[in-house]
């Protein structure tokens, strides 16, 4: 079983809630997703592992079992090309739970005119693959998210 954490501030919203039909149809995955606060903040791992996949608004770690999780910071942001975006770890990197691994601004992200909101996704999973999935209500970076079975 794998823990996985909030990578960020802010409150849970649940998938549903992404303005963006690949993210709350849970076609890239189930999961949650946190409306950040609107201050610069760092985003964490939020399982211990590789960093598979690395760009400036999205991240993915896999752990010791295999599972990705994509942290995606913000909607559409890949269209800032990395503008307002500092990578704190490389490709490759073996990241721990919790450990910094981009720096960002929730508000500049909003005030560029995209979506600051960020969906946790369990990439490849069935959605009976998670348990305790928090939808609603504040949470802390190293809260728990959901549990992967």
């Amino acid at each position: 079983m794998t823990s996985v954490m909030s990578p960020l501030e802010g409150r849970a919203i649940g998938l549903a809630a992404v303005p963006d039909p690949v993210f709350s149809g849970a076609m890239v995955g189930p999961g949650t997703a946190i409306d950040p606060v609107r201050e610069p903040s760092v985003a964490v791992a939020p399982v211990d592992g590789v960093v598979v996949s690395l760009h400036p608004h999205a991240f993915v770690v896999v752990d010791g079992e295999g599972h990705g999780v994509l942290t995606h910071l913000g909607i559409d942001t890949v269209q800032l090309n990395g503008e307002g975006f500092e990578l704190l770890v490389n490709k490759g990197d073996t990241v721990t739970r919790g450990q910094e691994v981009v720096r960002w601004n929730p508000a500049a992200v909003e005030a560029a005119g995209k979506s600051p909101i960020c969906p946790v996704v369990a990439l490849e999973a069935i959605p009976d693959a998670l348990s305790g999935l928090v939808e609603d209500g504040d949470v802390k970076a190293g809260d728990a998210l959901f549990t992967w079975k």
